[in-house]
């Protein structure tokens, strides 16, 4: 038997049929498989073969493969003149000679995309996400350091403008209020003597006009100078 009956595939890829042997008796039996294909109901041809006792063989266009009972063949790089019909053949080297063949599967190669729609379009589905990730994961880095940038900045200028503002007002209050202490005013004043008129002397022993100073102190008030005195009698 042989399976799949149908298959349909993209020019480029590659199909995969199985042939499922089944022999009574083939203990010290020698045999092959061979692989045919029929184009259009033409003649059949025969296109590769394996041997029972060979596991694998492979050519530039097949790849047969050994899994008593059952064999495998991939048809490798499809091309639109691939499709056809496709069975296997057993041939058993032992008396009485003994030739067996499958049933037919068919193989529909269509065409291939478009280099630029199977290659380019799913590099980009692919890409577009994980650029879209990278991208949001940058901005989020970016947003994140400005926000650290701009609180370490507002902290800065509020510690500089708390040392600002602090040192005056812890100034303030000593310009304002020095510690109190009581100093006496001084002031100094012309005080004029005055001669005795009743005793007149000559001029000859009459001495020399003199000014003599006093410092007088005024515990609370202000002095009273010669001219704030003259405005207070006014």
């Amino acid at each position: 038997t042989l399976f799949p009956t149908v298959l349909t595939l993209p020019a480029g890829d590659s199909a995969t049929f199985f042939c499922n042997i089944s022999m009574e008796n083939d203990s010290g039996s020698e045999y092959s498989l061979n692989w045919y294909k029929e184009t259009n109901h033409s003649q059949a041809q025969k296109i590769a073969e394996i041997s029972h006792n060979n596991p694998q063989t492979k050519t530039e266009k097949y790849l047969l493969t050994n899994h008593t009972p059952v064999f495998k063949i991939e048809i490798l790089n499809l091309h639109q003149n691939d499709s056809g019909s496709y069975y296997c053949g057993l041939i058993a080297f032992f008396e009485p000679d003994k030739v067996m063949e499958s049933s037919r599967s068919q193989l529909v190669v269509t065409a291939a995309p478009e280099k630029t729609n199977a290659t380019d379009e799913p590099e980009m589905e692919e890409g577009n996400p994980l650029d879209h990730i990278k991208a949001v994961v940058l901005g989020i880095l970016l947003l994140a350091g400005a926000v650290v940038l701009l609180i370490l900045g507002y902290l800065t200028f509020t510690h500089r403008k708390g040392d600002a503002q602090k040192s005056p007002s812890e100034n303030k209050p000593g310009e304002e209020k020095p510690p109190e202490v009581f100093v006496p005013t001084v002031d100094y004043g012309v005080l004029e003597f005055q001669c005795d008129l009743c005793t007149q002397l000559p001029p000859e022993t009459r001495p020399v006009d003199q000014t003599e100073y006093a410092t007088i102190i005024f515990p609370e008030e202000k002095p009273v100078t010669p001219e704030r005195g003259k405005k207070h009698q006014d």
